[in-house]
């Protein structure tokens, strides 16, 4: 679907599942003392409780993979981060499907820490991926915020 790529950056929007692996191989860094990663799936209750069966993805793919490497840009500019990962799937996923990896490394593991967690969070809120729930009900809905 959309993946850049340079030797600091890999980011994907992708209907294909996600290797945690790949993410992790590409940030390996000898002057990287440490590296977080985050897996998001799929879970089977809404915020709510309710039943949910999967989720369906669906991404402005070219705006959403400039926006993953502007994140990536954006977190080596605050922290020492050495190499983002950010991949993200689209399409139809089941309870349990990887839906999101984000990948980082650094020398240390605060700034590392810090990184990553901006990482996601500014994944969440600035890239142009929607999330509709598919309930056990057989009814679904989007999800605003997701």
């Amino acid at each position: 679907m959309g993946a850049v790529s340079d030797d600091q950056t890999l980011v994907r929007i992708t209907v294909e599942p996600l290797s945690v692996d790949e993410a992790l191989a590409f940030i390996s860094d000898p002057s990287s003392g440490g590296s977080c990663v985050f897996v998001g799936t799929v879970r089977d209750a809404d915020a709510d409780g309710v039943v949910v069966t999967g989720l369906t993805y669906e991404s402005w793919n070219d705006v959403a993979v400039d926006r993953l490497h502007e994140i990536a840009d954006r977190l080596r500019d605050r922290w020492p981060i050495r190499k983002v990962a950010l991949f993200h799937r689209t399409g139809d996923l089941g309870v349990g499907d990887a839906s999101v990896v984000v990948a980082v490394s650094g020398p240390h593991r605060a700034e590392t820490f810090e990184g990553f967690r901006e990482g996601i969070e500014q994944l969440k809120h600035d890239v142009p991926i929607w999330k509709k729930e598919l309930l056990a009900t057989g009814e679904g809905h989007w999800v605003i915020g997701a």
